[in-house]
């Protein structure tokens, strides 16, 4: 019989990775191209479309090749949230696409929060507006730069911009529609006053169909370029935290998705609308049917996880090997938790929950000459478990209570920080062995989508586990007194953090 293949397409922050999978969620190929990051000016993060669309050819291509087989019977798609991609009449990029991790629009988020009213955005969007959403970006771009606004004619996700360039289609999910907060959580619609007081138009925004419907299939100019044929279809996809979700088999409240990647986010699964009144947390639709499970999420999710290891091994320390971050690790192993009286608030890039400060910025407290490499590099992997328990700790005061974590991202190979995890949450620390989880969600809507698959018991079939990082309770006393001293550094540092961005951003014009 011959074998039937998905190919699952994750659209991610720094690279897009495509695999090959089959109906029993064994991988046979897979490939990864990167693109970058521009910071034009203090606060901005942007990337180009376009190479997202030159990425995902060579991602595909070499994961076709790895398989040996062109023969795909469905795509699936997933992709990094909230950005903004703006099209013009021609279906073309018009300017770089506006990514989740600007800062922005600040200001603007304050403008739209006053005019809506704080309870009711969260009541329609399941969260609160934040620079680096779709929402306020556009209210940023109608207020800065109207003239971009009005020679655009779609507005687009990341993933629903890979559903265009494979489809021609203007369509999204759920999932990556309420990321945008543009969103109304409850109704699964866009919400009328959301769009409003952000300065799109709905005629510009997708149409919405489940993460499993089929939105299309491939055109003729993808399908040459893919090396695939024409016609394939392509199911809609859904957000990369969701879709993760789905292929790390966190389809239940029993487990809590701890994903680390460039950020890190800490999911559990709700059968229904469970929002955050202050503001802390993100709640918004899973890439599941109500009708067939959890058909929301409530995430807390942090902007500064391998980001934070990135920027010591690149920007901090200067090491360019190929074996640097190995090599860092290593240096960690031999320093006692609690990294000798050393602690680090990670925010690089500002901070989601439970601070939504854009302004937040990272501090090393307690250095000394007494501290090397390997107590910095050992802060920095505590400093991001300890963002993560604040985000847990979020999530537990809406009543969550899971029995055990599942790891995924590059966190999940890490045995420290798994470790770390463990002893600081008092939770059984469980690895997913295989690498692509998100993909692996998209591959998966895309089996439903052809009725090959049901989402629920695939997604907990796929899902292969390792061994456990169990709990040390003494560890963990000493990590929680640390913790206490880093959620009272942030309060007494906030404002003196917000002042340095201010004066850096005067010192950068």
């Amino acid at each position: 019989m011959t074998p039937t293949y998905m190919l699952g397409i994750d659209l991610g922050t720094s690279s897009v990775k495509v695999i090959v999978v089959d109906l029993d969620g064994q991988i046979h190929g897979s490939g990864a191209a990167s693109y970058p990051t521009s910071y034009p000016e203090p606060l901005h993060a942007e990337q180009e479309p376009t190479q997202w669309w030159t990425a995902t050819v060579t991602a595909t291509w070499a994961a076709l090749s790895d398989a040996g087989t062109t023969d795909i019977t469905a795509i699936g798609l997933t992709g990094q949230m909230h950005g903004t991609v703006l099209l013009d009449a021609d279906g073309a990029p018009i300017v770089p696409a506006i990514i989740w991790s600007d800062g922005r629009a600040a200001a603007e988020v304050a403008a739209m929060t006053a005019e809506i009213g704080a309870d009711r955005v969260i009541s329609l969007a399941g969260s609160p507006l934040a620079p680096g959403f779709q929402a306020a970006t556009l209210r940023w771009l109608r207020d800065n730069q109207p003239n971009i606004l009005a020679l655009t004619h779609k507005i687009l996700t990341p993933k629903a911009f890979l559903a265009w360039s494979l489809t021609g289609e203007n369509v999204t999910d759920p999932s990556d529609a309420s990321g945008t907060l543009l969103f109304d959580v409850q109704n699964r619609a866009w919400s009328s006053a959301l769009t409003h007081a952000s300065g799109a138009m709905r005629a510009m925004l997708p149409a919405i169909l489940p993460s499993d419907a089929i939105c299309g299939g491939l055109t003729t100019h993808a399908a040459m370029a893919l090396g695939l044929r024409p016609g394939i279809p392509v199911a809609t996809g859904g957000a990369d935290a969701p879709c993760a979700a789905l292929g790390s088999g966190v389809v239940d409240a029993d487990s809590l998705l701890l994903t680390f990647s460039t950020g890190a986010q800490a999911l559990i699964p709700r059968g229904n609308v469970v929002v955050d009144s202050g503001g802390r947390l993100h709640t918004f639709c899973s890439t599941l049917r109500p009708v067939t499970g959890s058909g929301w999420y409530t995430m807390g999710a942090t902007l500064a996880a391998g980001m934070a290891l990135t920027w010591l091994q690149d920007q901090a320390l200067g090491l360019t090997a190929a074996n640097a971050l190995d090599d860092m690790l290593h240096s960690a192993h031999d320093v006692p938790a609690g990294s000798r009286g050393l602690i680090f608030l990670p925010y690089l890039a500002g901070e989601r929950t439970p601070h939504l400060n854009p302004l937040a910025s990272g501090v090393y407290l307690g250095l000394t000459n007494r501290h090397g490499s390997g107590e910095i590099v050992r802060a920095t992997l505590e400093g991001v478990a300890f963002a993560a328990y604040d985000a847990f700790l979020a999530l537990e005061s809406l009543g969550v209570a899971p029995e055990r974590i599942i790891a995924a991202g590059g966190g999940a190979r890490m045995p420290l920080w798994r470790h770390t995890v463990a002893d600081l949450f008092r939770l059984p620390v469980f690895p997913l062995l295989a690498d692509e989880q998100t993909a692996l969600g998209a591959a998966i809507l895309a089996g439903s989508a052809m009725d090959l698959l049901d989402p629920m018991e695939t997604s907990r079939r796929w899902a292969i586990q390792g061994a456990p990082a169990t709990p040390d309770r003494a560890v963990g006393e000493r990590l929680h007194e640390l913790f206490a001293i880093y959620q009272r550094t942030y309060q007494r540092l906030k404002d003196d953090m917000a002042e340095l961005r201010r004066i850096a951003g005067k010192t950068s014009r």
